[in-house]
This record gives C-alpha cells, sequence and structure tokens, in this order.
C-alpha cells in the first residue's frame, strides 16, 4: 500500500499575541490527542485559500481576525501508521502532504468558535510549541518539529 499517494493538505499554526499556539483536542481520539488545525486541500482550490478555509470550518476564526505572516518553503509529508493505512480517507492515501501557514490571530478569545455543525474539536487553549509537539500524536510529531522550527522566531 505503500504506493499510494499523498493526501494534499494545509495546516494552520494559529498564534496568539503572546506567541502561543491554538491547540485543539480531537473530538473523535478517546485519548488526549491535541492539533492544530489542518484539513485537505478542494481540487482547485489554493493552499492559503484552503488554510484560511480550515481555519474557519474548525476555530470559526475569519480571515479578517488574522495576519498572514508565515509558510513553510516545502511541502512537509508524513506516513499514516500502519494501523490506521487503508481505513482513513477511504484507504486512497498513504499519508498527507502539507503545506503550513503561520496565521497572527488578532481577535480576541471569545471569537474562537470550535462549536461547529460538523465539529473537530471538544475544547481548545493556547500553549507553547514544546507542549504543542509534546501534544501531538506520535505519528505527525516530526511534521510538528519541522512547523515549529520553520516558525520558531515568532513563538513564545
Amino acid at each position: 500500500m505503500t504506493d499510494l499517494p499523498y493526501r494534499p493538505c494545509v495546516g494552520v499554526m494559529l498564534i496568539n499575541g503572546d506567541g502561543l499556539i491554538f491547540a485543539g483536542r480531537r473530538i473523535d481520539s478517546t485519548a488526549p490527542a491535541w492539533q492544530m488545525p489542518q484539513g485537505g486541500i478542494d481540487q482547485g482550490e489554493e493552499p492559503e485559500a484552503a488554510a484560511l478555509r480550515e481555519l474557519w470550518e474548525e476555530t470559526g476564526v475569519t480571515a479578517d481576525l488574522v495576519d498572514q505572516i508565515g509558510q513553510t518553503d516545502d511541502w512537509v509529508t508524513y506516513d499514516l501508521p500502519p494501523e490506521l493505512l487503508g481505513k482513513v480517507w477511504g484507504g486512497k492515501y498513504r499519508g498527507q502532504r502539507q503545506k503550513w501557514f503561520l496565521f497572527r490571530f488578532k481577535g480576541s478569545d471569545d471569537q474562537v468558535r470550535i462549536d461547529s455543525d460538523h465539529p473537530e474539536f471538544s475544547e481548545w487553549r493556547w500553549i507553547d510549541a514544546d507542549a504543542m509537539i509534546a501534544a501531538i500524536v506520535p505519528f505527525k510529531r516530526d511534521v510538528y518539529e519541522q512547523v515549529v522550527a520553520a516558525f520558531r522566531t515568532h513563538l513564545a
């Protein structure tokens, strides 16, 4: 199955004025699994537009509440662990190929709304980079380390 393609995806590191990172606890996990907003790129959609759409869908944060201050130079990939391969995304992908964007949140915490029609997160918080890396599921840890390294100068 390793000849499967990577799913095109975006990730968003949303930081507040203190340089802390938005972390959402996945609603579909029994273990405490925290992550940053991310999701697939729709057919014909540009990565930046996908990032803003995913941010809005998962956090309720609209484009007017953020400033884009960075993006990864390259695409970052990860492979699914064997127990998930063939089970998620209809079994069509081996993992994800992600372009990451860094947005500074200009709003207030009450403007973050994770209670959408199709929520991804059960709760959220602002955390530092080391806590974010520690909180992600192990098979995505390398991606998060790369993203933190790319955006480190803007973080607490």
